[in-house]
């Protein structure tokens, strides 16, 4: 979630809190003597988000996970927006970066299924606002790590830029499908293949094969593999296979003279 600047010419809050092991923490330098510190702060507001949502999230429910007072929150981070971006750094920390050797095609994918990974971790990623997204250690060693899988390829860095940001970009998709599966299987008792059994009758009346020949061909046989009316981790894993056949072809056409 974009910070606002706190005055013309002043550096934005929040990079001081991103970076607080290099620059010194710019929080709780004054007054009594601390009780917890940001990073605790930041974990309690992730296991809130990852267990209630983001919109769950509150300065309130911070201080009585921690069992502070709701107003001493405050004197670790300003705000709820300066919060999430702490939330995003810290959690983009999470998974080690893997070495990029292989082909181009692997080293695409590693990038790919980083991003998933963290979705599924962390469901309320797909909720906020990473139009401008915190420049912390993590996401800015993230960001060098996935441009260094593509450095080699003779693409310009507005091209680097682009590929990237598609690559990370296409995931959120698929990763969205996914979560809003599971969540409907925790809601419900009945499975698909139950919803499909006890609705086949009614189906079979109203999808005339005269008016739906290819939808009905395709349906069956999408039901029959994925037992059930879609297999979002199949869908990302095939999507992304088509994306990088898109960038490879990309990288051949801008290598030829």
């Amino acid at each position: 979630m974009p910070t606002e600047s706190t005055g013309r010419g002043e550096p934005d809050r929040t990079l001081r809190l991103l970076w607080r092991d290099r620059l010194g923490d710019p929080v709780g330098s004054r007054g009594p003597k601390q009780r917890t510190s940001v990073d605790a702060v930041v974990d309690a507001a992730i296991e809130i988000a990852d267990d209630e949502g983001v919109e769950a999230l509150s300065m309130r429910r911070i201080a009585e996970r921690l069992g502070l007072k709701p107003m001493s929150v405050y004197t670790y981070v300003p705000g709820k927006a300066e919060l999430i971006d702490l939330m995003v750094d810290r959690v983009a920390g999470e998974q080690a970066l893997p070495e990029l050797d292989g082909p181009l095609r692997e080293r695409l994918a590693r990038i790919a299924q980083l991003a998933w990974n963290e979705y599924l971790r962390h469901p309320w990623l797909l909720s906020i606002d990473t139009s401008r997204p915190p420049l912390g250690p993590n996401v800015s060693d993230r960001w060098e790590w996935s441009l260094r899988a593509i450095d080699d390829l003779g693409l310009d860095d507005l091209d680097m830029d682009q590929v990237i940001t598609l690559i990370t970009g296409y995931v959120s998709g698929p990763a969205r499908a996914y979560l809003d599966a599971e969540r409907l299987h925790r809601a419900v008792a009945e499975t698909d293949e139950e919803w499909w059994e006890r609705n086949a009758p009614i189906l079979e009346e109203i999808m005339d094969p005269a008016r739906y020949p290819i939808s009905g061909r395709v349906g069956l046989a999408a039901g029959e593999a994925y037992g059930s009316a879609s297999d979002p981790e199949r869908s990302f894993t095939f999507g992304l296979e088509r994306v990088i056949d898109g960038i490879e072809a990309y990288v051949r056409g801008r290598a030829t003279p």
